[in-house]
This record gives C-alpha cells, structure tokens and sequence, in this order.
C-alpha cells in the first residue's frame, strides 16, 4: 500500500511537471511571461485539486487588429512611431478606418506621403476645386505650366469609398506672375498634388495634400534630400501668414499631429526618409 501511494505521488507530480512545460511551451510565444504565469497558477491549482493536468494550455490573448479593407489582410503591426486610426477627428475622417492611407500610389509598391491636410472648419469656399485653386495663388503656388500636365498621375486612397482616385489638382510654385510654373517645371522647387475627401463612407470635404521639393529638369524631378519634410513645411509656413488673392485675405492655424504615418523611407518613393508629421491646417477667411 505504501509502495502505490509513492508511485502515485509520483505519477502526479511527473504529471504536474508536464503540465507546467506545456504551459510555458504555449503561452510564451504569443504573450510572453505573463501569459505563462497565469498559466502556471492555473496548474498548480489544478494539482493540488487532484485534476489531470496534462493538456492544459492558456488561450491565447487576442491580437489587436488593425481595420484593414474588406476581406484583406486585418492583423497589422503599428511601428516606426505609426499608431493606430483615430476615431472622431473633426474636419476630416483618417483614411485607415476605411482601409485607406496616408501615403499615395506612384507604384503598387510605393507612394509619397500625405503630409498636409486642409480641414473642413476652414473657409467653405477653399473647399472647392475653384476656391483652392483660387486660394494657392496666394501663398505662392498655381496651376501647372500652360495647363500641361508633365509626369506620372498619382493615386490615393482616401478611405471614403472611392478607392483609389487619381490626383484632382497638381499646383507648382509660381515664381513670377507670368508663366511663373514653367519655370518651377524646368528650375524645380515646391509642389504638391491634392485629393479631396468626398466619398459615402468619409465625405469630411476635406484636402489631403502630399508636398515635396523637388530636383529640376535635368534630374528628372527627383525629390530633394529631405524634400517631403521640406515641402510640407514651406507651405505650411506659407498657409499660417496672412495672404490674399483678388480682394480675399486669409490666414491659416496648424495642429501638428504625429502617429498617422509611419516616420522613414519604408514604402516611401525613392527612398526618402520623412519624419511621419501631418499638419492639419485650418485656413480662415479674412
């Protein structure tokens, strides 16, 4: 009798050991010690119950997903200082809760980001295609050369139901009152291509804008070095000065906001680091 009580303790320790690796085995890939640790608890626990511990396993801790687009890929990771979409912005929707981004397509593979929105609080009439294009005219930028278009059509997702849309308003930097954008397209310098939120699932009405500097002519309007922190700035410091076109004043508050894009070059076109600040400007008639 003696004999089968130690085999039995020691079947029920050997039992219990088991019961623990397989525990720590599971848990700690997907939640590391403190998944396990409860785990263990529940084990001893278990044991000095007297229960069959053998195939005890924690359930895993579920994975935060990200809302990606319908019937795509909905686990994602958050890095490089992105977060992730923000409900409840006023002014504008974040394109991510509808499968949407903050970069835009040059290629299936990479973009340039979208580093400049134009609320809705602002001036109802810059919400417009006329009123914008009425209103860069005063802080320096107009229409492309002759109206011609020169280089690749961008697209962007906006995540307001439309999909990818192509780019509704390129404008370049106006040096001179004449022609002055053809001398951007050839001397290189500021520009910045423009979408507006105006679908069913985000009709905010507002300007997503993606600026750079850009190299000239001869360099086939390679982005400068830094040239998307660059663009992004010149018009925003631009946009928050008192200016005017045509008997219209405006002036412009900014909120800078970070977590929307991921900072560095991944996915980004040529390569070129940026450091993931979105302005949010709010342009006030006079």
């Amino acid at each position: 009798m003696h004999v089968l009580s130690r085999v039995s303790n020691a079947l029920l320790t050997f039992a219990v050991v088991l019961g623990l690796l397989s525990a720590l085995v599971a848990a700690a890939p997907t939640d590391g010690y403190e998944r396990a640790e409860a785990a263990v608890a529940a084990a001893l626990d278990a044991a000095a119950e007297g229960q069959e511990v053998l195939g005890l396993a924690p359930t895993p801790l579920k994975k935060k997903k990200g809302k990606g687009k319908k019937g795509g890929k909905g686990d994602r990771e958050y890095e490089n200082g992105e977060l992730p979409p923000v409900e409840d912005t006023v002014g504008w929707v974040d394109p991510r809760l509808n499968g949407g981004r903050f970069i835009d397509y040059v290629t299936n593979k990479v973009g340039e980001p979208l580093n400049i929105i134009i609320s809705s609080l602002s001036d109802p009439f810059i919400l417009t295609e006329t009123g914008l294009h009425t209103y860069v005219k005063s802080i320096g930028f107009s229409e492309e050369c002759l109206g011609l278009h020169y280089g690749h059509i961008h697209e962007a997702d906006l995540g307001d139901g439309l999909g990818r849309k192509p780019e509704q308003f390129l404008g370049r930097q106006h040096y001179f009152p004449i022609m002055g954008t053809c001398w951007e397209s050839v001397r290189g310098g500021h520009h910045f291509r423009a979408w507006r939120q105006n679908g069913t699932e985000a009709n905010s009405g507002a300007w997503f804008l993606g600026a750079s500097e850009e190299m000239d002519s001869s360099k086939n309007h390679m982005i400068v070095e830094d040239g998307y922190n660059r663009g992004r700035d010149y018009i925003v410091e631009q946009a928050t000065q008192v200016t005017h076109w045509k008997g219209m004043w405006w002036k412009g508050e900014v909120e800078w906001r970070v977590g929307l894009l991921e900072r560095g070059s991944r996915g980004v076109n040529h390569g070129i680091e940026q450091d993931g600040r979105v302005a949010i400007l709010t342009i006030n008639r006079l």
